[in-house]
């Protein structure tokens, strides 16, 4: 399937989106404020009167898609996506802690929640997090900006909620579905967008020596390496990841985190 970064997979379906309450409905058609909820073209441009609905947390970011580590030198930032997941994170953690590696986890937002446990254990071995939205929605840069706020700023309090307060440093759009404004509401709530250069795709069918060979042969592409935690079986990910880190290292590669 045709990805803008890599990945045009879907996570969930837009049915699962969190809506408003029968109470809210009520509460707002007394006031004659109804109308709000219903589709508008203003919806769909940059700038309308849809506000996020949490008050930013940390400082502004660049709103630019970043690709570059912050260590200097050769070096690689690991991304696993679309956790966590309780049979999958903590293998995929067992085999960064093995080889020394830190990486940045991208968190679909009732995922997280579900497993504040496996949040904590990310943030106490030393990774970041990325917020991956609440839906995993690859088309949600078709949708309104009240949408897209709801999937992304959603996401983000379920994610630090379960972490316990952690900060969420990246924000990563399902499929690479960015918009002008994903981006600034990400970076304006202190969540530098995320890209990726090398897509293992981990998440299609194949064997572990082929996702190897994928990745050997993409690192000239940049730096930001992507993997799956979650989503399905991801034993050719753990099995990938254990034989790639070691080797990375032996090319003199080291491990850093995207610039923020």
């Amino acid at each position: 399937m045709a990805r803008r970064f890599g990945r045009g997979r879907r996570f969930g379906i837009e049915s699962g989106i969190i809506g408003v309450t029968t109470a809210a409905v009520a509460s707002l058609a007394a006031v004659g404020a109804f109308a709000l909820l219903q589709p508008s073209a203003e919806a769909d441009t940059v700038g309308s009167a849809h506000m996020p609905a949490q008050p930013p947390r940390t400082a502004p970011v660049d709103p630019s898609i970043v690709h570059a580590s912050d260590r200097p030198g050769r070096s690689l930032n690991i991304t696993i996506d679309d956790g966590p997941d309780p049979v999958w994170t903590p293998k995929v953690l067992a085999v960064l802690k093995e080889n020394g590696v830190k990486a940045t986890f991208c968190m679909i937002g009732p995922q997280a929640a579900a497993h504040p446990d496996l949040v904590k254990k990310v943030v106490a071995d030393g990774h970041r997090l990325c917020d991956h939205t609440t839906d995993h929605n690859t088309a949600m840069d078709h949708r309104p900006e009240s949408y897209q706020s709801r999937q992304i700023l959603d996401a983000q309090k379920m994610i630090e909620d379960a972490a316990g307060g952690a900060r969420v440093d990246y924000y990563r759009a399902p499929g690479g579905a960015f918009t002008p404004y994903s981006r600034k509401l990400a970076a304006d709530h202190g969540m530098r967008p995320l890209g990726w250069n090398v897509d293992s795709k981990d998440f299609e069918g194949g064997s572990v020596a082929g996702i190897e060979a994928r990745v050997r042969g993409e690192l000239r592409n940049g730096p930001t390496v992507l993997f799956h935690d979650g989503g399905g079986n991801r034993a050719r990910t753990v099995a990938a990841l254990e034989r790639l880190l070691p080797w990375m290292k032996q090319q003199g590669y080291g491990f850093g985190f995207p610039q923020r």
